[in-house]
């Protein structure tokens, strides 16, 4: 038994007529469209490139932060030397301020926390003293705090990666200091006239004069951090995605455009796309809760964190029903893909490393919500709320008013569409009617019609055979004719709905 026995019935040969105009369509469409879907990848790849290009020569627009709470000692001396060495455009920029202007470290972890840098580094008050007291006494050398000397406060949930690499910058930093501190001819080497010889804690203290000491504001060390900007938020958009085009597809089987008030299907849909959208905030923060992995973040903030992906949720849910509108259905594809990766582009990295072009991604939802999740995450040390919720806000009323205006739209052509259905379908059948009865009679009824004993010319069970043949016939007509109808009729449909813009809809019953 073959299988799909049918598959080869009923098929045309490639030189038949018919084809040729139909298949000169067919491969010009296909072009015109792969043509289309090629350049409009190629530049979503090259804007998406184009963002990290040259990743490392915008290193240095990673400003940190520098106060020398020591007063202008030998350790401060090595600091800047050491910077001297490193300055170069893959190298976070140390800016040097007056303790002036920062009289305390405590000011300097809330300009970490306001943003203004993306990092402090001070040296503590007294350090060089303490190090030069440790080098020549021993009882000094022996409680000598290494730790107490160079400080760098940072917040590491503010794009993980990139805080780690200017974490390992400072570190360099401090080593390189370190080196520069003891070479010959430096403070430091002088320094080394004062050691303890016989101490082996202050010679120790000379050869490890620091350790870098580390102010985190919020460690993110999880390896879920790492798809925080990117995976989370393209899951989001999928799962928005699938589920409107349920929605469509349930809307379109059971013709709910055309029967329900226009006004009830945009609460309706608004209040069910929020319980979706409610639900899968709550399962994504559930999920990144699930796999923090040690990460110190509290109840409060898990709840926070699901208001904000439900707003981020549901106002994507609505921007794709604007796109599914207004577009047309063949761009449709093209519409969304570019929504999407516009938006994970717009978090991949901060825009310190990217091209100065790309800061028009602060006017996307993805990366408003993202700077959102960072101050709830790190307890407030990201405040950018009043930027980014009227972003979030801005998208949630437009594509709300332009969503709730494509469902009249929606409505108005399928009533159109019911309405043309009734009345041609009324046409077709009219005229198929008419034409059958316009048909010349059969030849038997003519001999009937003219009163001739069918008994005598035929046997009786032949003439019924033959009339019900002719009745048959006449049946097979008119069926045709309504086929032919009905046929013209699914055209006219089919040309209506592309005109009603339902959107992606997936068919479940």
């Amino acid at each position: 038994m073959a299988l799909y026995p049918k598959h080869n019935e009923r098929r045309l040969s490639l030189s038949e007529p018919g084809l040729r105009k139909s298949r000169f369509t067919f491969f010009r469409t296909a072009a015109l469209f792969g043509l289309l879907l090629t350049l409009l990848f190629l530049s979503l790849f090259s804007y998406i490139f184009g963002s990290l290009y040259q990743q490392a020569g915008h290193t240095h627009n990673l400003n940190v932060a520098f106060v020398d709470y020591d007063g202008g000692g030998q350790i401060g001396t090595a600091i800047r030397q050491a910077y001297s060495d490193l300055r170069e455009d893959n190298f976070p920029t140390l800016i040097e301020y007056s303790p002036l202007r920062y009289p305390n470290p405590a000011m300097l972890r809330s300009a970490i926390c306001n943003t203004d840098y993306w990092g402090a580094l001070y040296i503590s008050m007294n350090a060089s003293d303490r190090l030069a007291s440790a080098l020549s006494n021993s009882e000094f050398a022996s409680s000598y705090n290494r730790s107490d000397v160079l400080i760098f406060i940072w917040n590491e949930a503010r794009y993980p990666s990139i805080a780690d690499s200017l974490a390992q910058g400072m570190e360099i930093l401090s080593e390189t200091a370190r080196i520069a501190y003891t070479e010959p001819g430096s403070a430091g080497s002088h320094q080394f006239q004062t050691v303890n010889r016989s101490s082996f804690d202050s010679v120790a203290v000379y050869v490890d004069p620091w350790h870098l000491a580390s102010i985190n504001i919020q460690p993110t060390t999880q390896g879920s951090r790492l798809i925080y900007n990117t995976l989370v938020v393209i899951l989001i958009l999928i799962q928005q995605f699938f589920f409107l085009a349920t929605i469509n597809g349930l809307y379109v089987q059971f013709g709910l455009f055309g029967t329900i008030k226009a006004r009830r299907i945009v609460i309706f849909r608004f209040l069910i796309s929020a319980v979706y959208a409610m639900a899968g905030a709550i399962c994504t923060s559930g999920a990144i809760w699930a796999f923090r992995a040690g990460w110190k973040v509290n109840g409060n903030q898990w709840v926070l964190t699901s208001l904000t992906l439900w707003l981020f949720g549901h106002l994507n849910f609505l921007t794709l029903d604007v796109f599914a509108v207004w577009l047309p259905p063949a761009f449709l594809p093209m519409g969304l893909t570019t929504y999407l990766v516009l938006n994970v582009t717009s978090i991949l990295l901060p825009f310190e490393l990217s091209p100065a072009f790309y800061r028009w991604g602060n006017a996307l939802p993805a990366h408003a919500c993202y700077n959102i999740l960072v101050d709830i995450w790190s307890g407030g040390c990201n405040p950018h709320l009043g930027y980014a919720f009227p972003v979030l806000f801005a998208y949630e009323l437009c594509s709300g008013i332009l969503s709730g205006l494509g469902v009249y739209r929606r409505a108005h052509y399928a009533v159109v569409t019911i309405e043309r259905e009734e009345s041609t379908w009324q046409e077709r059948t009219d005229k198929a009617i008419e034409e059958f009865t316009r048909m010349p009679a059969p030849p038997m009824e003519g001999k009937l019609s003219q009163g001739m004993d069918i008994d005598v010319v035929q046997p009786n069970g032949v003439v019924n055979e033959e009339l019900n043949r002719e009745a048959l016939a006449g049946r097979e007509a008119l069926v045709g004719e309504l086929r032919r109808a009905t046929s013209q009729m699914a055209r006219g449909q089919e040309t209506l709905r592309r005109k009603e813009s339902l959107g992606p809809s997936f068919t479940l019953v």
